[in-house]
């Protein structure tokens, strides 16, 4: 049988190894793939429009992956992800559990690839037997972990919507238990969503996990839960909230805090909730004072009795150190700082340090140098102010630009 030329130069083409590792480049794509699902799965919740529609496009994604990785078998790069998928997977499979069209296609691919790929039987069988007791002790584990948080309490969803402004999403709850019940409302951010595909009717809608703020619980269940929202601006809420108090006090990030002029020092505390009687009296206070209290507010002899000096320039240091921190300073050369202690070296010398402002104190300039939107979403239930975006904003309630390891995520 006569081969032809084309025949010819298409073996030569895919005999070639410049081509064959030009192909194992799918296989890094693909794992880039899998390592961003299981990012997803760790710190957002998935959302699916259409599972078959979903399960069909991973299926054939996989399946294409699947041939241009069979055919780099023996590459380095092949070989490497071939190890990787599967382990990357387990976030995946755990946390998206029952999302069977989304998690099987990956895993079939996985195994498959590691079972075929170039690397030798002996690296292979080691890579699997691991990969296996990663699985066994990871799901372990984790269901042992969430059995811990099972609760008995029944909860039903009686609304839910969105803000007039769009960025905010909220959901009203009434939850049966023990205790007579309760009615909560929660508040979510509605525009750190991500979507694959169209964002009107997306595929799959990723949202944000521990991102939902409680603004309101009413004990026991509400007999109604009406929902109100409206649009005002920065100086009619600040208005609103002087009539209610003078004291309002909000906490603000270190970075707003500077924004603000304030430096370490002058933000921090000392802590009467755990001081001795004694030392209450040294300061002029009584036994029965818990409020912590700005050392701006405390002279230079209220200070020593503490064991603190303070500088010209409103720099605070050590005097003497507790017994417990002399090994932490063993080496350490001329004065000691209080602003270069940790919070635990901090809390024995009985100081906190604030990042709480009275809002009274805040002037509108600087409510906008911090950001604040001048007008934004105000929630109601039943009449009652439950929500004010001006305050989440100052709080920063909803830091979507966050991404920290807890155990919150895994429940």
């Amino acid at each position: 049988m006569r081969i032809s030329s084309a025949e010819v130069a298409m073996k030569n083409i895919l005999e070639n190894v410049w081509t064959k590792r030009a192909a194992a480049l799918v296989s890094v794509i693909y794992a880039i793939f899998v390592f961003r699902l299981c990012y997803y799965s760790i710190f957002y919740d998935i959302h699916i429009r259409s599972r078959a529609s979903l399960c069909v496009l991973v299926s054939a994604v996989s399946l294409l992956a699947l041939v241009f990785m069979f055919y780099s078998r023996n590459q380095f790069l092949t070989k490497l992800t071939s190890f990787l998928i599967l382990p990357a997977m387990l976030p995946v499979v755990l946390l998206y559990l029952g999302e069977w069209g989304l998690v099987i296609p990956i895993l079939i691919t996985g195994i498959v690839i590691l079972l075929f790929s170039g690397a030798g039987e002996g690296i292979k069988t080691a890579m699997g037997t691991l990969t296996i007791l990663f699985y066994i002790f990871g799901a372990l584990g984790y269901f042992l972990f969430t059995s811990f948080f099972v609760s008995s309490a029944k909860e039903t969803v009686i609304d839910k919507g969105i803000s007039p402004s769009g960025r905010y999403r909220y959901t009203v709850i009434n939850t049966e238990d023990t205790s007579n019940g309760s009615t909560s409302v929660i508040v979510e951010p509605n525009y750190a969503d991500v979507f694959l595909f169209n964002e009107e009717k997306p595929l799959v809608t990723f949202t944000l996990k521990n991102m939902s703020r409680v603004v309101h619980v009413e004990r026991p269940i509400a007999k109604k839960a009406e929902i109100g929202w409206s649009t005002q601006t920065r100086e009619e809420i600040t208005g609103e909230l002087d009539k209610i108090s003078n004291n309002i006090t909000v906490k603000l990030s270190e970075s707003d805090l500077k924004k603000l002029g304030y430096t370490y020092d002058q933000k921090l505390v000392l802590s009467m909730a755990d001081l001795d009687t004694t030392d209450k009296f040294a300061i002029g206070k009584t036994a029965h004072d818990v409020d912590p209290i700005p050392l701006d507010e405390l002279d230079d002899e209220q200070l020593a009795h503490f064991s603190i000096g303070r500088e010209a320039g409103g720099k605070y240091y050590v005097l003497a150190l507790p017994a417990d921190l002399e090994d932490d300073f063993k080496k350490h050369e001329g004065r000691i700082y209080i602003n270069t202690m940790t919070t635990r070296q901090l809390t024995a010398m009985h100081l906190i340090k604030s990042r709480s402002i009275v809002l009274n104190d805040l002037t509108d300039a600087q409510l906008e140098e911090l950001g604040i939107s001048d007008e934004g979403d105000v929630m109601t239930f039943n009449g009652e102010v439950c929500f004010r975006f001006y305050i989440a904003e100052l709080e920063n309630y909803f830091d979507v630009n966050s991404r920290k390891l807890s155990l919150d995520l895994i429940q």
